[in-house]
């Protein structure tokens, strides 16, 4: 018996060690904090890092997590200002700024920011018409996001953004925008075809006419050429003829030699397709000249 009392003592004086530590040391992780109370009142915020709290007298109230948190909402039914009715449903991204507003300020603060989400996406969307709706996401999600962000200030609450995620209209309206698509997309393409079309004929129409212009300025050039060629010819030509004038003045000929040449002239002029000749009376008393000449020097031979 005298052993048994000392093991027990021990055993519950160490039950009763364990039990202090655990309710006394409160070792707090990186980005969490926890709001302590003291006989039902709040004490303290406990912040990362090792703590001591007092067992019985003080009680943590609430965890809560300082990292960015995100929540999917439902769809909720909203009307349009033409009366349309259509599915929305919104992402919120929030932070905890203040544990001890966050702990007392809302009872179950995450229900509270989807129920004023909802009546928030209500009231914006009822001041738009159907199409703006469609096409104002961003101004839809601004509005929301200041409208959020300035009621949970009293929560300990910062809204950091807000997204509409889809928008559901009803399924006739669907249907009738993506016939109304469709009809844009193919009149956008007859646009698109008739464009192209109407560019090939004016791109055919500028090659020939460019074909055109471009034969007429080579038929031009070669012509210009081909008289240039006939002009430097005939200049040629002329300047050997005056040439050879030249040489005949110098060489002074004699009379009988300007009559020889004559009448190799006249011979050509024979030779060809006339069918009448005029002689001059002074060649042919020339000729006969020529004639008797000839028949003394035969005569000369014999």
């Amino acid at each position: 018996m005298e052993i048994i009392l000392p093991v027990l003592t021990s055993f519950f004086a160490f039950i009763v060690i364990i039990t202090l530590i655990t309710y006394t040391v409160r070792i707090i992780p990186q980005s969490n904090a926890y709001v302590v109370e003291r006989l039902g009142a709040y004490h303290r915020t406990l912040e990362r890092g090792l703590h001591f709290v007092i067992p019985i007298l003080d009680r943590v109230a609430g965890h809560v997590s300082l990292k960015e948190q995100v929540y999917d909402f439902a769809p909720q039914p909203v009307i349009t200002k033409d009366n349309v009715t259509m599915m929305i449903d919104t992402v919120v991204y929030f932070q905890i700024l203040d544990p001890k507003l966050y702990v007392y300020g809302v009872v179950r603060p995450i229900q509270a920011i989807e129920n004023l989400s909802a009546t928030t996406l209500r009231n914006i969307i009822g001041d738009l018409e159907l199409d703006e709706t469609l096409t104002s996401r961003e101004i839809i999600n601004t509005k929301m996001r200041v409208i959020l962000d300035e009621a949970t200030d009293p929560w300990g609450i910062k809204v950091n953004r807000v997204e509409v995620k889809n928008i559901l209209p009803p399924k006739d309206i669907q249907e009738a925008m993506e016939k109304q698509m469709r009809a844009e997309r193919e009149r956008r393409s007859v646009i698109l075809t008739a464009e192209g079309e109407k560019r090939a004929a004016i791109l055919k129409a500028e090659g020939e006419k460019e074909s055109v212009i471009l034969r007429a300025v080579a038929k031009k050039e070669s012509m210009i050429t081909e008289a240039e060629g006939q002009a430097q010819a005939l200049e040629r030509v002329y300047k050997a003829q005056a040439y050879g004038v030249e040489i005949i003045n110098k060489s002074k000929p004699e009379q009988a030699y300007l009559t020889l040449k004559g009448l190799e002239s006249l011979e050509k002029v024979a030779n060809g397709n006339a069918t009448k000749i005029i002689i001059p009376s002074e060649i042919q008393n020339l000729a006969g000249l020529i004639a008797s000449v000839k028949g003394l020097s035969e005569d000369d031979k014999k």
